[in-house]
């Protein structure tokens, strides 16, 4: 797992190849901010759902402040065997902070 900060996360979803930007936040979360064109998994329903994702393709994982995300992401290290894995340091709440002043907060 590697770990970027928002500024250096949108400058990769910026590339030519943007990993799939995968959020573990709640539904009700993820209606009142989101990083355009995510895909929502919460925590609790990824055993469910890990089917979903592509285990070669690069995955930012996001959630509120990034603490929930690094736990999603050595959970499909250690029990899905992914390697291409990125938790965004500080979540969303970062992300609005450093990257899109407009998101709203919570």
């Amino acid at each position: 797992m590697r770990e970027l900060r928002p500024s250096e996360a949108a400058r990769l979803l910026a590339g030519s190849r943007p990993p799939l930007v995968l959020d573990v936040r709640e539904p009700w979360e993820f209606e009142r901010c989101r990083i355009e064109g995510s895909m929502l998994i919460p925590m609790r329903e990824l055993p469910q759902r890990v089917t979903e994702l592509d285990p070669e393709r690069e995955i930012l994982v996001v959630c509120h402040h990034g603490i929930r995300s690094r736990m999603v992401c050595r959970y499909l290290e250690r029990e899905h065997g992914f390697r291409n894995l990125i938790n965004l340091e500080g979540g969303v709440a970062a992300w609005a902070a450093e990257v899109d002043p407009d998101m709203p907060t919570y």
